[in-house]
């Protein structure tokens, strides 16, 4: 049986579901199609977005002979099979090689493909739904167009799933189809961009109830039934794993705890301990730091704790330090000041260490002027003395700037009163 996917694939661009900055009026597929001059291109997205239905259609609009590999089962003996059969193609104006999941070739297959690519005998469409700049040999990437395939809003969803219940009716004579507006918006939730598996879904409703049924009614009941859990779109080597650790990151630097909980739960699903537990000492020092320097202790001691229990429990220390993180006071003055010193480092000649902090404790260091006229700072008051510590050359730098908070501003007017010859 030809799944329902394949029987309402759009035959043109204006049928697409989605994708409106490539594919609308004065878009860049657009205008390539009407001018028919098409550039090597990869599609990156995630799966269910229509980069395998434009690639065809592009081909069609262009009357090229499309030819279609999947680089998680072809080799590159596939590929020279097609370029053997080049010079028997009659009536095509040029050919397009369609490569699923490019970023599964090797670098040797991917090599390859730059002869063909280069004297035009080919125009390459390669997709991914991983990132090309990590994963897609920089030759293939430098001779070609990235366009990037949005995930689908919910909207978008709903709009293709009505579109095949128009286009599917015919295929049941004498049954009443209906649904519910809640349902398919229910489906646009459930399937998290994915048209495909939301045609999947509708597409066991329909033949499931097709059998006894004179009329086929989607509802949020029979989506649950068929649809099984919700799969959350993470996979811990994709992108998908950056965006939710991104998010996981900027929630918690943000205060709110609510979605900092609901990322660590997506990243708890996955099984990825060792991302949490990384990510959460970078945030104790980076977004928190100062602010709240014991932190990144009891993070650490969470962390620990969470190891050794593994999951399931291991969410509960887990959370603990997420909740911590996020409704603790906030500085970045620490990642402020090394990324200060360290820029200086890479584009200024910072000059040399002043003698008299340079080590001082070897045969010869006095005739070298080392350590000398060195104030020990714990024979003054206070154990501080004014002395300069830094390079000639960038001895006016400040690279801390004490943060907005109690913590911080503690420690400032300690030493405001100190510099300044104050009594304690």
């Amino acid at each position: 049986m030809n799944p329902l996917a394949n029987k309402i694939r759009p035959k043109n661009l204006g049928e697409v579901i989605g994708q409106k900055h490539l594919l609308g009026e004065g878009k860049i597929l657009q205008d390539m199609i009407s001018s028919g001059h098409l550039m090597n291109m990869i599609f990156y997205g995630p799966p269910g977005t229509g980069k395998t239905t434009v690639a065809n259609i592009i081909a069609s609009a262009t009357g090229k002979k499309f030819y279609k590999l999947n680089a998680t089962t072809d080799s590159l003996k596939d590929i020279k099979d097609i370029i053997k059969d080049l010079n028997t193609i009659m009536g095509y104006n040029g050919v397009i090689l369609y490569i699923d999941e490019i970023h599964h070739f090797t670098k040797r297959i991917q090599q390859s493909l730059l002869e063909f690519i280069e004297n035009g005998q080919i125009t390459l469409i390669g997709s991914t739904t991983e990132n090309p700049y990590f994963y897609i040999f920089k030759a293939i990437l430098s001779r070609s167009i990235v366009l990037e395939f949005k995930k689908l809003t919910k909207e978008d969803i709903v709009e293709g799933l009505k579109r095949a219940l128009e286009l599917i009716k015919d295929d049941f004579p004498g049954k009443i189809i209906s649904y519910d507006e809640a349902a398919l918006n229910y489906m646009g939730e459930l399937c998290e961009g994915d048209l495909r598996r939301a045609l999947n879904i509708l597409e066991l409703i329909l033949y499931s109830n097709s059998i006894k049924k004179d009329e086929i009614c989607i509802t949020i009941n029979s989506i649950e039934k068929f649809s099984q859990k919700k799969i959350l779109n993470y996979d811990r080597d994709g992108d998908s794993h950056y965006d939710i650790l991104s998010a996981f990151q900027k929630s918690i630097r943000g205060s709110d705890a609510n979605a900092a909980i609901l990322y660590l739960g997506m990243l708890i699903k996955a099984g990825d301990l060792a991302s949490i537990c990384r990510r959460l000492l970078v945030i104790a020092s980076e977004d928190v730091g100062l602010a709240y320097p014991q932190a990144i202790s009891i993070v650490k001691s969470c962390i620990d704790a969470a190891l050794q229990l593994g999951f399931p429990e291991a969410r509960i220390p887990l959370a603990e330090a997420v909740i911590l993180l996020a409704t603790a006071p906030k500085s970045n003055s620490a990642i402020l000041a090394i990324d200060s010193a360290l820029k200086d480092l890479e584009t200024l000649d910072v000059g040399e260490i002043p003698l008299y902090l340079k080590d001082g404790h070897y045969e010869g260091a006095k005739v070298l002027g080392r350590m000398q006229n060195y104030k020990y700072p714990h024979n003054y008051k206070n154990s501080y003395t004014e002395q300069q510590y830094l390079p000639n050359n960038v001895k006016m730098k400040q690279y801390y700037t004490f943060g907005n908070n109690k913590m911080e501003q503690i420690s400032k007017a300690y030493w405001d009163k100190i510099k300044e010859n104050k009594e304690i």
